[in-house]
């Protein structure tokens, strides 16, 4: 593939800890790197933070979980940079709870924002993938999602999901120069973790083999080794990145 100088990669949910490392390993590797958001208040200092930093991205504000304003995100960033040559679904919520207490929107909040826009974003690149024989999908699930979690019903459902979409995409791309595949990262040291209060930290950290929480930029190393061209042998695959927390 010849038609320019780098490879396009959109990064959904790139404000938070783990896409910030994800972008940041991206642009160091070469790719132009495409950021999407939600929410502008942050994206201004997410923006100011990277510049001071170093890194200039080009960002795209979308709610991915709406099917239209995606489609409408893509088309920009096609007539802007160009075809999309990596799609990076990282963005995610959660809505914690148990079952027997959990609301439809709390339910339905998790559902869209971590599995529809799975489907919203790979359904408006794929084409243009196939038309060009080319592409890297990476779904950033969750360990919850493979063994569960007390009080995410939601999320863990939405996490597995990820799974069946990934194999089966694959399949149906496996000869159309595009690869599929899912990343599901145990305990990592987000800002959101780091806030979990000590004691319990503690507790999540003694259930690890490896003794500590797994480094965003350890995520980002992976991502940025499926998205890459000497990678075309891997699909419908599912990396787990936990410590060794659950194995199977």
């Amino acid at each position: 593939m010849d038609r320019k100088e780098k490879y396009v990669a959109l990064v959904t949910g790139s404000t938070g800890g783990l896409g910030t490392a994800i972008c940041k390993r991206l642009a160091d590797d070469g790719f132009h790197v495409i950021a999407n958001y939600n929410n502008q208040e942050k994206a201004d200092k997410w923006r100011s933070k990277m510049k001071e930093e170093s890194y200039e991205f080009d960002m795209h504000q979308c709610d991915v979980s709406d099917y239209d304003a995606v489609a409408k995100m893509i088309e920009n960033v096609e007539k802007k940079v160009g075809p999309i040559d990596i799609l990076v679904n990282n963005a995610g919520i959660t809505r914690d709870g148990q079952f027997r207490k959990m609301t439809l929107e709390n339910w339905d909040a998790v559902m869209k924002t971590n599995l529809y826009s799975v489907f919203n974003c790979t359904r408006n690149v794929i084409n243009q993938m196939i038309e060009r024989n080319y592409g890297r999908i990476i779904n950033i699930s969750s360990v919850n999602g493979q063994r569960g979690q007390f009080g995410q019903a939601n999320y863990s459902a939405a996490k597995a999901g990820m799974h069946g979409f990934t194999k089966t995409l694959a399949m149906e791309v496996a000869r159309k120069g595009i690869t599929v595949n899912t990343i599901s990262p145990g305990y990592i040291a987000t800002d959101m973790v780091m806030a979990v209060p000590e004691e319990v930290r503690n507790k999540i950290v003694a259930e690890i083999p490896v003794g500590r929480l797994g480094g965003t930029d350890e995520i980002a190393h992976l991502v940025s080794f499926l998205a890459s061209k000497e990678t075309s042998f891997i699909t419908g695959a599912n990396y787990a990145i936990n410590g060794g927390q659950h194995v199977y």
